[in-house]
């Protein structure tokens, strides 16, 4: 009864915090709606623009305190948009359009941002893990792409990372970590309880999910979110497509597994030198099982071709699974409660944000107020990218990724050819999305790394031992990799 009644205490004192947080939020947000729009410097700010500086403001802090949750703050920025800037506003909120007050927004634009063809990429994705677990493809994979690595401790630990990190490309890195720990649990029994070989196998899960997600446009949410603003037709307009991120990403992922390989067995080495590995699960045999294996293969053989050959983009191509799956009765509408929802709804916001910044022309009005020209485009390289890993080992990371890369695709844009001297803007905004998978320092750091650190195996000390080495050696590849990829021209 008293623990319970101190449990009650402390739940009752972080709702009471987390209150105040949002007041505090809520009242600087009205602050900033209320201004004066001298006050911020931008030369010919409008009434809109000034709102939408506002709405930022109230996502930039409600990310960052997590006052209320990630994906609360997308819903609340999509629907205060729509009532206070589009054409559909409260009638309080409306005005007529002059020079002004600003050009309003189309309602059905901001709605569209949770339709957006790259969100259709994320939901083929999930639907791809859905079916893969339910037929028990997963398993399948996992017992047989780990036989060839046999029974000697450090080979099964390059396998471990490599598989993690292979279904991470495809998979979600959080379902990829607890399916992957599952696996090890018998491993774990067959290992000497004060040896390091635990440790090393534990936190191999975290890390080949973290750094496998930079593979695959799908792998992580600031993937999508980069090649959202790379792609977008009214701005870069570059056109890159699921091979040609995969064509230089998957290489500088399978790199770095194999240098996390070499880091964890220097850290925390196996004193066993031989494990016995059974991967036990369910796999379901029948037609449905071949569905799926066709649907995968056929899906990801049709991201991996140019769009000139096919005459179809990836996002399109992720209509595919989803078609085929609910036609036959694979997926049901069951199966579609355990998409992750939550992340689609904060990818979403992020794409609303990067809307109101440009529809309302404040990226515009921003550019030409600030001397981004005059910028380092190595500084702008370096501090965006310190920046995004900071926030990310402490906030979700993609809700770093929605914050900053509409700030860098303006600042981006306002620097013009000068960027030419660092690969250019792709190499601004893919880093975002490699920094933000490199911050693996915490437990809070990431779902997987939560994930491993609730096993009790690792202790945080270890875990930022890893997260810090490997992260760092992640960032000085990735941006070494992006830099002679943009200067050759390749994207």
């Amino acid at each position: 009864m008293a623990t319970e009644t101190t449990s009650s205490a402390l739940n009752n004192k972080y709702s009471k915090k987390k209150m105040m947080e949002l007041l505090v939020i809520v009242i600087i947000t009205a602050i900033i709606w209320n201004l004066p729009t001298d006050v911020f410097g931008i030369q010919g700010l409008t009434v809109i623009q000034q709102r939408v500086i506002a709405i930022f403001a109230f996502a930039t802090l409600s990310w960052l305190t997590e006052a209320i949750p990630s994906w609360a703050t997308s819903l609340t920025i999509i629907t205060s948009m729509c009532l206070t800037i589009s054409n559909n506003s409260l009638a309080f909120f409306k005005g007529e359009e002059s020079e002004t007050f600003g050009t309003l927004l189309k309602s059905k634009d901001i709605m569209a941002a949770f339709a957006d063809p790259v969100i259709m990429l994320f939901l083929g994705g999930f639907i791809l893990a859905i079916a893969a677990t339910k037929s028990g493809l997963d398993v399948l994979l996992a017992r047989n792409l780990i036989r060839p690595f046999g029974k000697k401790s450090e080979n099964v630990l390059l396998g471990f990372l490599l598989i993690t990190g292979l279904f991470s490309m495809f998979v979600s890195n959080t379902a990829t970590a607890a399916m992957m720990l599952t696996f090890l649990t018998p491993v774990f029994a067959a290992l000497p309880a004060n040896g390091k070989g635990r440790i090393a196998l534990t936190l191999s899960i975290p890390v080949a999910a973290n750094i496998g997600g930079i593979g695959t446009p799908i792998g992580t949410p600031p993937n999508a979110i980069a090649l959202k603003m790379l792609n977008d037709e009214s701005g870069l307009n570059l056109g890159l497509g699921f091979g040609e991120w995969m064509m230089f990403m998957f290489p500088l992922a399978i790199i770095v597994l194999l240098i996390s390989w070499r880091i964890i067995l220097k850290f925390f080495p196996f004193t066993q030198k031989t494990i016995e590995l059974e991967i036990t699960g369910k796999i379901h045999h029948g037609w449905r099982m071949w569905v799926v294996c066709c649907t995968f293969i056929i899906t990801i053989l049709l991201w991996c071709i140019p769009k000139d050959i096919t005459g179809v983009d990836s996002n399109t191509v992720a209509l595919i699974p989803m078609g085929i799956f609910a036609l036959t009765g694979v997926i049901t509408a069951k199966d579609l409660q355990a998409i992750d929802w939550s992340v689609i709804w904060m990818v979403a916001g992020g794409f609303a944000l990067g809307l109101g910044m440009n529809g309302t022309g404040l990226a515009d009005a921003a550019i030409e107020s600030i001397p981004f020209g005059s910028w380092s485009p190595v500084a702008i390289l370096l501090i965006s990218g310190l920046i995004c890993y900071a926030l990310s080992n402490f906030i979700s990371n993609t809700a770093t990724a929605a914050l900053l890369v509409p700030i860098l695709a303006v600042v981006c844009t306002g620097m013009g050819d000068r960027l030419a001297a660092i690969g250019g803007t792709p190499t601004v905004l893919i880093g975002i999305a490699l920094a933000a998978s490199s911050a693996m320092c915490l437990p809070i750091s990431t779902p997987p790394n939560a994930i491993a650190y609730s096993t009790g195996l690792v202790n945080q000390n270890d875990m930022l031992k890893i997260g810090v080495t490997v992260g760092a050696i992640t960032l000085v590849l990735g941006y070494v990799l992006l830099f002679f990829v943009g200067k050759l021209g390749i994207l």
